[in-house]
C-alpha cells in the first residue's frame, strides 16, 4: 500500500524539505512507494483554508492506513489530526520542536507546545532526526517512543581543498542560522586573508519593513564594518550543480548555528572531504562524527560565542598543520557516512513497527 507523507510547501531550500524529498524518494526506491502531498498553507500557524486543506489529505487516506506527517504541518492543529487518530496511523517526523523555534513570544511558544504535546501523544509513531531531537521531544512531550530516522547524504567528488581562505556557510539568512555571529567574528579577522560565501534564502535581507528588518539591519552594519573589500557574499540559495560548485570551492564549512537539529549540512561537507567548525548545538555533534581514529573532522565551539568562533577561525587560517590534520579527517569521515538507502530503511522499520536498526 502506497504510504501518504504530508508535507509543506518546499519553494525555498531547507535541510528539512530535503530531508522529506529525498527520504520519500529513498522508500519508493525499496518498493515502498510513497505519495508526497504540498498542503499549502503559513504552517504551523495556518489559516482556515490550510487547515481545511490538510483535512481534506487526510479524510482521503483509506481506513487504517499509515499517514507520515511533517511536524510542522501537523504539531500545530490537533484539532485536525486527533480526530483522524483512531482510523489512521499517524506517524509524525519532528525535525524541531515548535516552541524551540527562535524569535517565538513566550505566549506563542507556550501555545505551541501544548498543541505539540496533543498530537505527539496521540500518534501512533513520532520520528525524529537525531538522537539529540529524540531526547528533546521525549522530555518535552512524553511519547512512549521516540524513533531516530538520521539524514543520509549523498556521494560527492572530493574537493581538492585551496590554501585554507575559501569559507562557506550553508544556510538560511534567518537569526537561527547565526549569521550575525559569523559576521562579528569575521570582523575580528580583518588582518587575515579570507573570503566567505553565505550561501542560503536570503529572504528580508534587503527589506527596510517586517519582522526581519532588525536583523537584516544589523547583517548590513556588520558588513559595512568588515571595510569596503567585499569579502563576504550572499548569493542566496543555489541549487543542483551550482550547490555543488560552491561546496567543491571551499576549504572550509562554518555553521554558527544558534540551534540544529542535525545539520545536514554537515554532511553534505565531509561528503567532499570539506572539514567543519561549527556551534556545538543541538544534533551538531552527531552530524560532525568522528573519523575511524576517533578524531573529529573539524572544530566544535560554545554557541553564541563569536569571540570562540574567531579563535576557531583564526587557528584555522594560520595554522596550515591543523588544516592538514582537519582534512585528513574530514577524508577520512567521508567514507563512513551512511546514504539515504540507510534513512529509508531505518524508516521502514518504523512503519513496519519494528524496532529500528
Amino acid at each position: 500500500m502506497t504510504t501518504v507523507l504530508v508535507v509543506p510547501p518546499d519553494s525555498v531550500p531547507s535541510g528539512g524539505n530535503t530531508y522529506d524529498r529525498r527520504l520519500a524518494e529513498a522508500l519508493t526506491g525499496l518498493g515502498r512507494p510513497v505519495r508526497r502531498v504540498v498542503v499549502h498553507g503559513d504552517w504551523p500557524r495556518a489559516d482556515a483554508d490550510a487547515r481545511t486543506g490538510l483535512s481534506r489529505v487526510l479524510a482521503e487516506v483509506p481506513d487504517g492506513a499509515t499517514a507520515v506527517l511533517d511536524g510542522l504541518v501537523a504539531c500545530g492543529v490537533p484539532e485536525v489530526l486527533l480526530p483522524h487518530a483512531s482510523r489512521l496511523r499517524l506517524v509524525v517526523l519532528v525535525h524541531l520542536p515548535l516552541a524551540e523555534e527562535c524569535g517565538l513570544s513566550p505566549s506563542s511558544a507556550r501555545d505551541l507546545d501544548a498543541r505539540e504535546r496533543r498530537v505527539l501523544r496521540a500518534a501512533a509513531a513520532v520520528v525524529a532526526t537525531s538522537r539529540w531531537s529524540a531526547r528533546r521531544v521525549a522530555d518535552r512531550h512524553g511519547p512512549d517512543r521516540v524513533h531516530v530516522v538520521e539524514p543520509g547524504v549523498d556521494p560527492a567528488p572530493l574537493a581538492p581543498g585551496g590554501d585554507g581562505t575559501r569559507l562557506l556557510c550553508v544556510a538560511s539568512v534567518t537569526p537561527r542560522k547565526g549569521h550575525d555571529l559569523l559576521l562579528s567574528a569575521l570582523a575580528r579577522l580583518t588582518s587575515l586573508e579570507w573570503e566567505c560565501a553565505c550561501v542560503g534564502p536570503v529572504g528580508d535581507l534587503s527589506a527596510d519593513t517586517g519582522s526581519s528588518a532588525a536583523y537584516a539591519e544589523r547583517l548590513r552594519a556588520l558588513c559595512r564594518d568588515l571595510g569596503p573589500r567585499g569579502r563576504v557574499s550572499f548569493p542566496g540559495a543555489l541549487r543542483g550543480e551550482e550547490l555543488s560548485a560552491a561546496y567543491a570551492r571551499a576549504d572550509l564549512l562554518v555553521l554558527p548555528s544558534r540551534g540544529e537539529t542535525y545539520g545536514m549540512v554537515v554532511t553534505e561537507a565531509l561528503a567532499r572531504g570539506v572539514p567543519v567548525v561549527a556551534g556545538d548545538v543541538g544534533g551538531v555533534p552527531e552530524a560532525l562524527g568522528h573519523d575511524p581514529r576517533g578524531e573529529r573532522p573539524g572544530m566544535l565551539v560554545p554557541p553564541e560565542d563569536a569571540s570562540a568562533l574567531a579563535g576557531a577561525l583564526r587557528r584555522w587560517l594560520t595554522s596550515a598543520d591543523l588544516r592538514e590534520r582537519l582534512r585528513c579527517s574530514a577524508r577520512l569521515r567521508r567514507g563512513g557516512l551512511a546514504g539515504w538507502e540507510r534513512a529509508a530503511r531505518d524508516m521502514a522499520a518504523v512503519l513496519d513497527r519494528e524496532e529500528p536498526r
